[in-house]
């Protein structure tokens, strides 16, 4: 059985979404049929709570980066099919001091989860990073396979991404984690309505190429709503332009992986000197918006939340039949 990839969702910058995207994301794929563990590595537990599970001490991986407990005792099943969760508490900011006077203070975390990704029983496995570059988030770059950077769509937003850029170098250069590759970069609250939005977007294209996803996350009232009931969107509000946004996002997230996973063809004979398209050339190109079909109605509670809901997504520009299939040109 392959091990379980680790992927960790982070921004030093906060109020960007980083933790909306773990866990809409997370429920999508397993939705989707993938088996998932969120591990919440932020002390303010806001994915712990976002689905819906009590705090309690003693429940998240403090313990564990101390003196190595086992990590798959403090799995718990959520009320999504197929996503489990290790929860966080607040006292976990005090791993900030206690990990940094441990041996190996950058590789704890690496060493706790070990185990459980050996074992290979997820198909994926999400860190939710503390919206810093602390021990914590330093712990779970040195262990991830790879880091998703969730972006909003604000001028700022740019330069904590120039930072993060430098992390990663260093944390590679230094040997912490050599391979430690960008997932993708996810644009959030994104508004057609400004011309600040389509700037940025445009920017970190520019930069990044195809390594920012095609699907963009709109501002949406829906989504700010759901972790106060505890839901991911697709159970808060399943036919809202949030859900269908991150069910798109794990769309192409999987289209992704899947293309990386692909072995490169060989050369048929006599094709001497011509060389094997590479791997990154299946990414999908950014759109703006990303196409979203319609949805029922289900069992919305009034006709006037989907009227709201239509509009809001109008607005926002992730439901525009004039911009459907347009497409950024990546410098």
């Amino acid at each position: 059985m392959n091990p379980s990839p680790i992927i960790a969702v982070a921004n030093q910058k906060g109020g960007v979404g980083k933790t909306t995207t773990a866990v809409n994301l997370a429920a999508c794929l397993a939705e989707k049929q993938q088996r998932v563990l969120l591990i919440d590595l932020d002390p303010q537990a806001n994915a712990t709570s976002g689905l819906g599970i009590a705090k309690r001490a003693g429940a998240s991986v403090y313990r564990a980066l101390l003196d190595g407990s086992r990590l798959a005792e403090l799995v718990i099943p959520t009320a999504v099919e197929r996503l489990d969760l290790i929860p966080s508490e607040v006292d976990l900011a005090g791993a900030e001091i206690d990990v940094a006077r441990a041996e190996r203070y950058l590789h704890r975390f690496h060493e706790a989860v070990a185990p459980l990704r050996a074992e290979g029983r997820y198909d994926f496995i999400f860190v939710d990073c503390p919206p810093s570059l602390g021990i914590l988030t330093m712990n779970a770059l040195t262990a991830a396979n790879a880091i998703l950077i969730p972006i909003q769509c604000e001028y700022y937003a740019l330069e904590g991404l120039s930072v993060i850029r430098r992390i990663i170098g260093q944390l590679r250069d230094s040997g912490a984690n050599p391979a430690l590759a960008i997932e993708g970069i996810v644009m959030t609250m994104y508004d057609l309505r400004t011309n600040l939005s389509q700037q940025v977007v445009q920017e970190v294209i520019q930069h990044f190429g195809d390594q920012v996803y095609a699907t963009m996350i709109p501002r949406s009232v829906r989504l700010s709503e759901a972790p106060s009931y505890g839901q991911a969107i697709i159970g808060y509000d399943p036919h809202g332009t949030g859900a269908a946004a991150y069910r798109q996002l794990a769309r192409e997230f999987l289209k992704r992986r899947r293309a990386l996973d692909q072995p490169v063809p060989a050369l048929a004979a006599g094709t001497a000197g011509v060389s094997a398209p590479p791997a990154e050339s299946a990414a999908v190109p950014p759109t703006i918006p990303p196409p979203v079909e319609p949805a029922p109605v289900g069992n919305r509670n009034s006709t006037t939340e989907v009227a709201e809901d239509a509009k809001e997504g109008t607005e926002a520009g992730f439901v525009d039949t004039d911009l459907h299939g347009s497409q950024m040109k990546m410098a």
